[in-house]
């Protein structure tokens, strides 16, 4: 016991005084955000939209989504991703407040559409401002730090929302999720200050391979990155089918469906920072670990199939939980170590896309599938696309070893 907690406190070494502020900020942040987890259910039950409806709505949020990630890579290039992560989290706090007040289809379509176009600007700029605050040997911790305290705040806010959605309905969440980011972005400009990314690429940052290629040449990174939209197909599930699924399937509330997100942060708060320390020790490749990430979020909606117990919801979400544990660290990490200097933002504005892009696809995807077909066909196509992700994955692999051995051949 006393080697694991030894092991726990040392995973936390190390890290920046900036990176841990921008944790505390990001917690008080995703403690707020207690719509986004319902919000399927909150137009499918209380705005009584039929399924497409809901799909095409969620299809706005990820169209916002994938554009606020463009303009946020290229303003973070550009103005610095201070500037962009301050007036993204201000303006968009706003905006969620407003939010409540629109009940018309093609007003949240539009709604929607302006506020993830302005939120998800912060999401690059987030990612680059770790190349600043962290030293490059940290910046996976620092990176698992962050999404540490993402899942911190899942812990408390999807729980505690699910409690007042039954106690006085869905708005009092709105007025949350805006002033929170309010808050939370206040916080932040009092606590870090802006640092001014370099201009100029550094001597050791120049390879063979990336003398004169742009992002739109990296083909590596284009394999990858559709890994990445295929593994944010699987995942988003649990935002848009899986909670109405818990409902119509189960009979369950918002409150045990709260629970269930309240397992899944919970496993991460307690496990991932120490296993992604774990694994930096080892030395394990990011791509190898995508590669299991893949396998084992493919298998958490292929065992929804056996739908006869209820129990399958937890161990479902038990194996989404470890996919995200060494998934998500280490897709963010590969993406930040392919970037090339200079064009950070652009290289993280491509990696937040494709998930965006997979928000477009996902809900849309799956309620239309679920109306027709219905929720098992749904999760054995969804499985599909996680096994095309594992085969992209092993693609992924022997690209890299490739690449890996034209550099021993160029250095020898």
């Amino acid at each position: 016991m006393k080697k694991i907690t030894l092991l726990y406190l040392d995973s936390f070494k190390g890290l920046s005084k900036e990176v841990w502020w921008l944790a505390l900020v990001t917690f008080i942040n995703r403690a707020g955000t207690m719509v986004l987890p319902f919000l399927s259910k909150y137009l499918k039950e209380d705005l009584h939209f039929s399924y497409s409806e809901v799909g095409w709505i969620m299809v706005f949020f990820g169209v916002g989504s994938f554009i606020g990630a463009w303009f946020g890579g290229k303003l973070t290039d550009k103005i610095g991703f201070y500037k962009v992560m301050v007036w993204s989290l201000l303006i968009s706090g706003i905006l969620f407040i407003i939010l409540q007040y629109i009940s018309s289809f093609w007003g949240l379509c539009f709604a929607i559409l302006l506020i993830m176009s302005v939120a998800d600007m912060f999401r690059p700029a987030m990612f680059v401002s770790l190349n600043s605050y962290s030293k490059p040997e940290n910046r996976t911790r620092s990176l698992t730090l962050i999404r540490l305290a993402i899942n911190l705040g899942f812990v408390v806010g999807p729980s505690v929302a699910g409690l007042i959605i039954i106690a006085s309905g869905y708005n009092m969440l709105f007025w949350i999720d805006g002033l929170t980011c309010i808050v939370s972005i206040l916080l932040f400009t009092f606590l870090v200050k802006e640092v001014k990314m370099p201009n100029k690429r550094l001597k050791e940052d120049i390879t063979i391979f990336d003398s004169s290629a742009t992002v739109f040449k990296d083909k590596v990174y284009w394999i990858f990155l559709a890994i990445s939209f295929l593994i944010g197909v699987v995942f988003f599930q649990i935002f848009t089918t899986l909670p109405i699924y818990h409902k119509e399937q189960y009979g369950l509330t918002e409150f045990h469906t709260g629970l269930l997100f309240f397992l899944n942060s919970l496993i991460i708060v307690v496990f991932e920072m120490p296993m992604v320390h774990w694994f930096e020790k080892k030395g394990f490749e990011a791509s190898k670990l995508i590669l299991i990430s893949a396998v084992l979020i493919s298998l958490s909606f292929l065992v929804l199939l056996f739908h006869q117990w209820v129990g399958v919801l937890v161990i479902s979400m038990i194996l989404i939980t470890v996919a995200e544990m060494i998934g998500f660290p280490y897709t963010n990490a590969f993406a930040m170590k392919r970037a090339k200097s200079g064009n950070e933002g652009r290289y993280m504005a491509l990696y937040t896309m494709a998930f965006a892009l997979a928000h477009i696809i996902s809900p849309k995807f799956g309620l239309d599938i679920v109306e027709k077909f219905g929720y098992q066909t749904n999760f054995l196509l969804i499985g599909l696309a996680g096994i095309l992700s594992i085969l992209l994955s092993f693609g992924l692999i022997k690209m890299l070893k490739s690449e890996s051995q034209i550099l021993k051949s160029a250095v020898a």
